[in-house]
């Protein structure tokens, strides 16, 4: 009869082989994933300094390049943005008021993702023979070897139809990219410049400050500056609304007189970066990078996901890293936000209207320009203000409470306007 502690001394040596095996076959499978992700990519091909087309960047970083190629996809709209390429003016008429007598009162559509940049500023209407080769800047990696080639004055004064129209790449791995290291970088003079001016040396910047500042080559409020139509970025002093405006007062500047009002006008661009900023994200560390391209697992591998796009479509990896909410929780949170700020701006909106139309009717009874320039400054100060946050792409969200306040003050300066052409209308009446 076989003796019963036997059997249990022989159990535990199996549980303690099984045991062993496991934990050794895990080991190992963990350190192949190490390996796995060490050696990724594997092999490396040298890239050319001037390579414009992400597909040879791609044979390095093949996960990289597939989600990059995703930002062709039009994933339609979101609640207030998408990738849907609609006609603004269709959906929101009011907008041919607001800029009548400037070019986008003609052609203004929902911008798509990256892949579409260059094709996008090709069709748009408000390009002409007459465009300068400025407006390309930031729609192709082709710009910066011929900053390099032409030199950034003479790349500037070019013409649209001699250079920019003929790109045929948009924006790449080396709008951002250092092709020798892979380092992020920023190598718009602009931007360059801007941030000199401000006594901030980008060659210094953390990685966590390049995750942003390879953003704000791009996505800021910039102008063209004198007969060379040199791309300047109004950060002189300072990025809020009120400082870019201060700065444009001083230096004089006017994209176009308003075609009803009379009003020397400021078109806003798209101040992401200016408006992320001033926000409670920007003040906390978290980058442009980190919500839209935030890291993914592919098997082994930690990427960032280069399909860049709202938060929105994946608040898993973008919000849910920092936040423990549930997701139908943030994204209700970020409605709130983007439909209070959507409300107050159709507010301003209708302001800005009324005072356009107070202006038109003073004028047409009677009343001089010099009568009616305090009534013009005021319009100007109101819709420079709604346009900056109608042409940031985040409707509020990067900066709530200093976006409610830019539109609250847009309704003030609106009424203040409207007042003072009604005012005008009152005296003309009289005499």
């Amino acid at each position: 009869m076989a003796n019963p502690l036997n059997k249990k001394y022989l159990l535990i040596f199996f549980i303690t082989a099984l045991a062993t095996v496991g934990a050794t076959l895990l080991l190992i499978n963990i350190f192949e994933k190490k390996q796995e992700a060490n050696l990724y990519p594997s092999v490396f091909k040298p890239v050319g300094d001037k390579e414009t087309d992400p597909k040879v960047w791609g044979e390095n970083f093949p996960f990289e390049y597939d989600s990059f190629l995703k930002t062709e996809t039009n994933e339609g709209p979101t609640q207030f943005g998408g990738s849907d390429n609609y006609q603004k003016l269709e959906k929101y008429p009011q907008l041919i008021k607001l800029f009548a007598g400037y070019p986008f009162s003609k052609d203004y559509r929902e911008e798509r993702g990256h892949y579409w940049a260059i094709t996008d500023v090709k069709n748009t209407l408000r390009v002409n023979d007459k465009t300068p080769n400025t407006c390309i800047s930031c729609k192709s990696s082709q710009v910066l070897v011929d900053v390099e080639k032409m030199g950034t004055e003479n790349f500037y004064k070019a013409m649209f139809k001699d250079v920019g129209a003929h790109y045929d790449k948009g924006i790449g791995c080396l709008d951002c990219h250092d092709p020798k290291t892979m380092a992020l970088r920023v190598q718009r003079p602009a931007f360059i410049e801007a941030m000199q001016r401000r006594g901030i040396d980008v060659t210094k910047a953390t990685r966590e400050q390049m995750r942003s500042y390879v953003c704000g080559q791009c996505h800021v409020e910039y102008y063209f500056k004198g007969d060379g139509k040199y791309l300047t970025f109004p950060w002189d002093k300072g990025l809020s609304v009120d400082s870019i405006e201060a700065y444009y007062e001083e230096y004089g500047f006017k994209d176009w007189d308003h075609e009803t009002s009379g009003a020397p006008m400021i078109k806003m661009q798209h101040p992401e970066f200016e408006t992320w900023s001033t926000g409670i994200h920007a003040k906390s560390g978290v980058s442009c990078v980190d919500c839209h391209m935030p890291y993914e697992r592919v098997g082994s591998l930690k990427v960032t996901n280069h399909w860049i796009k709202s938060p929105l479509r994946n608040i898993n990896n973008a919000c849910q890293t920092c936040h423990k909410w549930s997701e139908e929780e943030l994204a209700g949170r970020v409605k709130t936000i983007q439909d209070r700020v959507y409300e107050t701006m159709v507010k301003s909106e209708n302001a800005i209207l009324d005072a356009i139309n107070a202006i038109k009717a003073a004028k047409d009874a009677g009343a001089t320009d010099e009568q009616l320039k305090e009534a013009r400054k005021l319009h100007r100060r109101a819709q420079l203000r709604w346009d900056f946050v109608a042409a940031e792409n985040s409707m509020g969200f990067h900066s709530p409470q200093e976006t409610l306040k830019t539109l609250g003050n847009a309704i003030d300066y609106a009424r203040l306007s409207q007042l003072a052409a009604e005012k005008l209308m009152k005296n003309v009446a009289v005499k």
